[in-house]
């Protein structure tokens, strides 16, 4: 991929020295560009400029943030907190974000893992949902944003706990399948990718009293490596069981495979566990800029061609304002420490409740969150969970907007 980007910048920048040669031997004049002076264009600069330079210091902070938890933080950690009762594991995932302030933009792998090893999926939906707002990081990015209103900073808390808390439940009720990527398709009645409080299958009395079962048990672990980029090596395990009964001579044999993971942090030179946080960040930050370009300029390209009447009567309608705060969340894929500068641009022509549902529908689920789901999970969930997110989201965010904003 980077040989094909490198190959085409050549090409252009080729073609563009051609260009500049035949206009010096052919004594043309160069094109017009008194345009690039115009109000259109000034004010378009500015707005550009002015939202990468408020969003470029919180993002710095969460990427730094994230590699942090990447290197010092392990995935048991977080699985050992987790509450087993279903209402606190929820509680517990919307509030996580608080101890672990991962970006979005990381989460989706991590939750995987997680998955795989044992969390409950409506935790770790919960958590994917949550954890890129509830967070300190974000709160101060928003509060900084919207310094004149404080109380839309709340509002975002507040709103994606309930949004998060109430899918969450939807998924635990409802959802019975593993929808991990090829992991097995059944889970336990708790949510949990195997089946839970199981017992085993009675004998008759006759096999009862003429068969003995002698369980001989050989573990082989071998551990899960996590490098300093956060890649996983691992290795699998292999629980033997031999059974042996009397009378049937029947042999049976029980491969489980263990997945152990060690964070050997501790164990590198000052200087090597550094190396790994900056590494990280850097891929971290460089990842996330090109949505924060993307969403800076595409947002003022908006401001500067849509006349202001136009987004005056967008903004203020009763739906419409939030669909299209919903379709630019998405469309945009900005990083939650940075999408409050972008909607605090639009705050003098759109209503609050618009501006809410652009804050926390857009960390929830955008064009980018929407491709690491799909290669996460299967595709059927990945549907199910968006049309939850759609439908969660704009109702809250209508009916807090009715009872707060009215």
């Amino acid at each position: 991929m980077q040989t094909i980007v490198q190959r085409w910048v050549t090409n252009i920048l080729a073609v563009l020295c051609i260009l500049m040669l035949v206009l010096i031997y052919t004594q043309k004049q160069p094109p017009d560009l008194s345009f690039v002076s115009s109000a259109g264009v000034q004010n378009f600069k500015t707005l550009f400029i002015s939202i990468i330079l408020e969003a470029l210091p919180f993002v710095l902070l969460g990427v730094l943030v994230s590699a942090l938890l990447q290197m010092f933080v392990s995935e048991q950690t977080i699985r050992r907190l987790t509450p087993k009762n279903p209402v606190l594991g929820i509680l517990f995932a919307c509030v996580v974000g608080i101890i672990f302030p991962l970006c979005e933009c990381g989460m989706v792998p991590v939750i995987r893992r997680l998955v795989l090893k044992g969390m409950p999926v409506y935790v770790a939906v919960v958590f994917i949902l949550a954890g890129p707002i509830i967070n300190p990081v974000v709160y101060a990015a928003t509060f900084m944003a919207f310094r004149s209103r404080p109380e839309i900073a709340y509002s975002r808390m507040a709103l994606a706990f309930v949004v998060a808390a109430a899918i969450g439940l939807i998924v635990y009720r409802f959802v019975k399948r593993n929808p991990i990527r090829g992991a097995a398709a059944g889970l336990g009645a708790n949510g949990y990718g195997a089946p839970q409080g199981g017992h085993e299958p009675r004998h008759s009395a006759h096999e009862h009293e003429h068969k003995h079962e002698h369980d001989h048990s050989h573990d082989h672990v071998h551990h899960e490596h996590t490098d300093a980029r956060g890649q996983a090596h691992h290795d699998h395990a292999h629980d033997h069981m031999h059974f042996h009964s009397h009378g049937h001579h029947g042999h049976a044999h029980d491969h489980t495979h263990h997945d152990h993971t060690h964070n050997h942090g501790h164990g590198r030179s000052r200087a090597g566990r550094l190396l790994g946080v900056l590494g990280h960040a850097s891929d971290e930050f460089f990842d996330m800029g090109k949505y924060l370009i993307f969403g800076a300029f595409l947002t003022a390209l908006i401001q500067t061609l849509v006349a202001r009447e136009s987004l005056v009567s967008i903004g203020q309608g009763d739906f419409t304002s939030h669909l299209f705060m919903m379709g630019l969340g998405y469309v945009l894929s900005l990083c939650s420490t940075s999408d409050a500068f972008v909607a605090s641009s639009f705050s003098a022509t759109f209503s609050t409740g618009s501006l809410l549902t652009f804050l926390v529908f857009g960390p929830m689920l955008d064009l980018k969150s929407t491709l690491m789901l799909l290669s996460a999970f299967r595709a059927r969930f990945v549907l199910l969970l968006s049309a939850l997110v759609v439908m969660v989201v704009l109702a809250a965010s209508l009916l807090y907007e009715r009872i707060f904003f009215m």
